[in-house]
């Protein structure tokens, strides 16, 4: 495969819009690497950075370093993507980093393979500076996917090594419409469950001879969607419990089913935990369940717990650089889904902050070029900032 910027000039400032767009041309669909991060050792390696390739598994990860001193600075981000869909239904090639209308196209182009350039050709440019303590740059290539060998990867790698960040920004994208507007200082947990009655099979003519799995399901479903598990604390809105799918497979009017499936997903606060849900939901399962003959099996897993890092010093200086910029004063937020910061907070301080993610993972995934430049200057702001400080 020919991979696009073959090299890049130290001498030379880092584009951080030819970078994102010779990015977005990497078709690195989790699990493909796509020549993303060799991409990018090509253009931090000149610049002073130690790149190390921490692959397990299968997962490529990239862990580049400049300078050896603290305090130490981190990034963390991403370069693999979601699949692009239909490709009849896009204006330009998922893959082409196209850029028209003052925009760059393409599948990643804000998730999140512009914040990866910009974050990268901030941390070259500071580096030629030579400042005070390091920088750490964390890519991995598996957020899209399993995130088991990407990020986690990279963690443990560092603490057998004895890397150690004094603090970490993510570049995910954070802004619901304009640059500047929030940054996120936690995400909520993910709680996933699968949760299967068991009852007997038979005639719904003769219903006592059956026991059917489908009425105690739906009252405990009834139940635990009606429930209020909480009302929210000081930097969580309140929990909330989405049922996403009841089955049966059973296409005969006059049969009572064997046994019934549902799904359900809760997406929980501070004042929670997946044990505390997870035994939440076999009590209310065994009360619904109750002198019916019928057995509820509950599969649970979860994809992160919830975390906040109470504002202070790192969320201070993001604001202020992201204030000196765009004159914004972002708004500390812990909303949306998940993200590798849940790894990242148990090694260190973290909090996100990036593009306006309006158009990530869609059709026609676009962002405007003018954001990638301010975000890069954000980001050379919060390591002028962040180097100079006493963690």
């Amino acid at each position: 495969m020919t991979l696009p910027s073959s090299s890049s000039d130290p001498d030379q400032p880092t584009d951080p819009v030819d970078l994102a767009a010779a990015l977005v041309r990497c078709p690195s669909v989790t699990p493909e690497e796509g020549g993303a991060l060799d991409l990018l050792t090509r253009h931090l390696a000149p610049a002073g950075f130690t790149c190390t390739r921490v692959d397990r598994n299968g997962t490529p990860n990239l862990y580049a370093r400049w300078g050896s001193a603290r305090p130490v600075f981190g990034f963390a981000g991403h370069t693999d993507v979601v699949p692009p869909g239909d490709l009849a239904a896009w204006s330009v090639a998922p893959f082409s980093g196209e850029v028209r209308a003052g925009l760059l196209w393409g599948r990643g182009s804000v998730d999140m393979k512009s914040g990866v350039a910009a974050f990268c050709a901030a941390a070259i440019d500071a580096a030629k500076s030579r400042p005070p303590g390091s920088i750490a740059l964390l890519i991995t290539g598996d957020e899209e996917g399993p995130a088991t060998d990407g990020t986690c990867a990279l963690l443990d790698w560092m603490a057998e090594r004895g890397e150690r960040l004094d603090a970490c920004l993510v570049g995910e994208p954070t802004c619901p419409e304009q640059l500047g507007e929030m940054m996120k200082i936690g995400r909520r947990g993910s709680l996933s469950a699968r949760i299967r009655a068991i009852g007997t099979q038979g005639h719904t003519a003769y219903p006592h001879r059956a026991a059917n799995p489908l009425h105690p399901l739906v009252r405990f479903l009834d139940r635990v969607a009606a429930a209020e598990l909480d009302r929210g604390s000081a930097h969580f809105d309140a929990s909330t419990l989405a049922v996403t799918s009841i089955d049966t497979g059973n296409p005969a009017g006059n049969v009572v089913p064997g046994q019934a499936e549902a799904r359900l997903n809760i997406r929980f606060g501070d004042l929670h935990s997946a044990d505390t849900l997870t035994a939440w939901l076999a009590r209310e399962a065994d009360s619904a369940a109750a002198g019916s003959g019928v057995r509820i099996e509950i599969e649970t897993s979860c994809s992160g717990e919830a975390f906040v890092t109470p504002p202070g010093p790192l969320s201070a200086l993001v604001a202020a650089s992201v204030r000196a910029e765009t004159g914004l004063e972002p708004v500390l937020s812990t909303s949306g889904g998940t993200s590798d910061a849940r790894f990242i907070r148990a090694h260190c301080p973290v909090v996100e902050f990036g593009l306006v993610g309006q158009h990530m993972h869609s059709i026609d995934e676009r962002t405007p070029i003018c954001d990638i430049r301010r975000l890069t200057k954000i980001y050379r702001e919060i390591l002028d900032r962040a180097l100079r400080m006493a963690w």
